[in-house]
C-alpha cells in the first residue's frame, strides 16, 4: 500500500472518531466546551522492521505545510520513551535483556495512551528516547492541543498480557509492520553498529536479544487490525 493511501486511512479514522465521553454530572459543561478526544493509531513490528521510519515519513506527509509542531495535527509519541533505565534494569537484573516487554514502563505507557486520548485541552508531555545514551528522558516528546491524531509505535502493543492489553485498549487501531527477514536483520545489525557496537556484539545482540523478541510480537499479528508490508 502506498503511503498516501495510509495516510488517507488515518485521516478518515481521525475524521469518524466519536468525542471523548465523560459521564460526571460535575463536569458536564467543561467537557461539552472541550474538544473530541484523539485518535490512537498503534504501529507495531518487530525490531528492525521500519516502523519508526514508516511513522516518521506518514507525519511528514500529513503534517505537509504546517511546520510549527504548535499548530500540527498529527503527532507522535514512541513506546521507547517508556524503557526502564539501565540503573532500574540493573537492579531488576535484566539489563542483559534490554529491549524485552518486561524492560518497559508498560503501565506508565497505558495511562499516557489513556490521557492522549481524553485531553487536549493542555500540551501532553511524553518521554522520548535518545539513542546516543540509550537511555530514555522524561518531558521529551510535547503533543499540543492542536493533535487530534496520536501515532505511536512499538514492539509490542499487541501483546496479549496484562499492561500490554491496557495499552492495546488506548488504540484505535493497530498496525503490524513487516518486511523481508533478511533486510530486516541486516538493517537491525547495522543499526547497532551506528549505535555503537562493534560487528560481532551487534551480531551477538541481534541473535540473543532482538530476535526471540521479534519471535514474541510475530506471534501477534493476528490480532493487528490491518498489516502493512514493506518493500
Amino acid at each position: 500500500m502506498r503511503l498516501h493511501e495510509l495516510a488517507d486511512r488515518i485521516e478518515r479514522l481521525a475524521a469518524a472518531a466519536p468525542a471523548t465521553a465523560n459521564t460526571s454530572h460535575s463536569m458536564i459543561a467543561e467537557a461539552a466546551a472541550a474538544p473530541p478526544g484523539r485518535t490512537i493509531i498503534g504501529i507495531v513490528g518487530e525490531p528492525g522492521a521500519g516502523k519508526s521510519t514508516l511513522t516518521e515519513n506518514l507525519l511528514d506527509l500529513l503534517n505537509a505545510g504546517t511546520p510549527d509542531p504548535e499548530h500540527q495535527q498529527f503527532a507522535h509519541v514512541p513506546m521507547d520513551g517508556f524503557h526502564l533505565a539501565d540503573v532500574e534494569l540493573e537492579r531488576l537484573g535484566l539489563l542483559h535483556r534490554k529491549g524485552a516487554p518486561a524492560t518497559f514502563d508498560v503501565h506508565g505507557y497505558a495511562e499516557l495512551l489513556r490521557r492522549l486520548r481524553r485531553d487536549r485541552q493542555n500540551t501532553v508531555y511524553a518521554p522520548g528516547f535518545e539513542r546516543t545514551i540509550e537511555q530514555p528522558l522524561a518531558g521529551m516528546v510535547p503533543v499540543f492541543p492542536t493533535a487530534h491524531t496520536v501515532l505511536t509505535e512499538g514492539n509490542y502493543l499487541l501483546l496479549d498480557e496484562p499492561g500490554w492489553r491496557q495499552v492495546r485498549n488506548q488504540c484505535t487501531e493497530v498496525w503490524y509492520v513487516e518486511q523481508d527477514d533478511r533486510l530486516r536483520i541486516r538493517q537491525l545489525v547495522e543499526r547497532h553498529i551506528a549505535f555503537g557496537k562493534s560487528p560481532a556484539a551487534a551480531e551477538a545482540w541481534v541473535r540473543e536479544v532482538d530476535e526471540p523478541n521479534a519471535g514474541l510480537i510475530r506471534a501477534t499479528r493476528e490480532r493487528a487490525d490491518f498489516v502493512v508490508t514493506l518493500a
